[in-house]
């Protein structure tokens, strides 16, 4: 006759499901107030049941790693606000745009906040100047929106500042080539979840520091930071800044066998790139 001990040997669901419920302890020292430690846990291991890869072949460690960081964030792993994904046999917490929008609203700093895909017969106007702004009008609900061609997100701080980040299906795809879930997994399941994402990442620099969201981002594997910063747009340079940045060039390269060369160089270079007082 099987023990106990035996059928939860052979489920690997159960004892999955023993471990949460030891670890409530834990949970309950993490997880905000409103959410109980019993609602977690039955959460997560919803997500587990529905993905029993992640019993059977994920490092258990590094699954119950997963669900005491999405307790921390206060972020429920049903597939809305956040995800426990596989990357080989590691598990790993993946805040969902929804836990995003939701905790940037709760910072207190910020009034409003969005992130949407584009699509190819959405009518969408993007004006720049000093008065950036959109205009988005998907089609009927009764009409086809086409592909993807883009996502865009917003925000208004409490000072009434409006914030604007706008990517195309290009940019989105450049972030997703470098990821390491770029073939599988959330990048597959939900793209435009994570087409949403990957622009909000890219706001989340210009937001009040308070948010606290870049944290989110910083540990999400799903979203390499340093290719998202590579695509941000860089300030003008002023005539001033720009003058000194050629001398400081000519400096670092001169050399004793050809002292006046690098000097050459950059009036050169400047001549190409800018005008006097008259031109201005």
């Amino acid at each position: 006759m099987a023990t106990a001990l035996d059928t939860r040997r052979a489920d690997p669901i159960a004892v999955v499901r023993q471990n949460l419920t030891a670890m409530a302890p834990q949970f309950a020292a993490a997880l905000p107030k409103h959410i109980s430690v019993e609602k977690f846990t039955r959460v997560a291991l919803t997500a587990v049941q529905n993905n029993p890869d992640l019993a059977t072949k994920a490092d258990r460690r590094s699954l119950f790693g997963a669900c005491v960081r999405l307790a921390q964030d206060g972020l429920l792993p049903d597939g809305r606000e956040a995800a426990i994904v596989m990357f080989g046999d590691k598990a790993q917490a993946m805040p969902m745009i929804a836990g995003i929008l939701r905790k940037i609203r709760q910072s207190g700093d910020v009034s409003r906040v969005s992130a949407h895909v584009v699509y190819e017969h959405d009518e969408f106007v993007w004006r720049l100047g000093f008065d950036e702004d959109i205009t988005h009008n998907p089609p009927p609900l009764d009409q086809p929106r086409g592909k993807p061609i883009g996502a865009y997100a917003t925000a208004v701080l409490k000072d009434g500042s409006r914030l604007l980040e706008v990517m195309s299906l290009e940019e989105i795809e450049k972030v997703r080539a470098v990821s390491r879930a770029k073939g599988n997994g959330p990048w597959v399941q939900w793209w435009g979840e994570m087409a949403r994402k990957t622009v909000m990442c890219r706001l989340s620099k210009r937001l009040p520091m308070s948010t606290d969201i870049e944290t989110e981002f910083e540990r999400d594997e799903t979203l390499p930071e340093d290719t998202v910063l590579e695509h941000q747009p860089q300030p003008p340079m002023s005539r001033l800044d720009a003058l000194e940045h050629h001398i400081a060039d000519a400096q670092d390269t001169l050399t004793p066998d050809n002292p006046t060369a690098a000097e050459g160089r950059a009036e050169a270079d400047m001549g190409e790139g800018f005008t006097g007082a008259e031109g201005e």
